[in-house]
């Protein structure tokens, strides 16, 4: 088992975050009711604050991080659009924010668990389990709109 230093778990804060906010500015456009519509700006907005966050505690660390490539973002985007045409519902777009959500969760929980103890930046490690209880929340919120 690899053990992660502070900055790929910083690395990884960001890239949770910039994913989750690519997903989110993709389905927006899918979603028509309201409610969900609402809830997926507020998790954007949560995001955005994780994001500004991280780049705080980088640029105060010196570290450099990296935002997903185009390629990426495209595929994400793709498979956006593809599943919402098949069902654009407000179940099925509530399945694919659980789907995205749990991923980000079990990502986090195996940097932290792989975040090597004695070089841990109590900072780094104090945010990634900020964002990992707010996926966690977002999740149940996802999971009770599935009908």
């Amino acid at each position: 088992m690899e053990i992660k230093k502070s900055e790929e778990v910083l690395a990884e804060i960001h890239r949770n975050c910039q994913l989750a906010l690519q997903s989110i500015t993709d389905i927006l456009p899918e979603t028509e009711e309201t409610e969900l519509r609402e809830e997926l700006m507020r998790e954007h907005e949560e995001y955005e604050h994780f994001c500004a966050k991280a780049a705080i505690l980088a640029r105060d660390k010196n570290i450099e991080l990296k935002n997903p490539g185009p390629f990426k973002k495209a595929m994400m985007w793709s498979s956006i659009k593809m599943s919402t045409m098949k069902d654009d519902s407000s179940a099925h777009i509530a399945e694919m924010m659980v789907q995205g959500t749990v991923m980000g969760i079990t990502a986090l929980k195996t940097t932290l668990s792989d975040m090597s103890r004695d070089m841990a930046d109590e900072d780094i490690e104090a945010l990634a389990r900020e964002l990992l209880a707010a996926e966690e929340r977002f999740e149940k919120i996802w999971k009770s709109k599935i009908k």
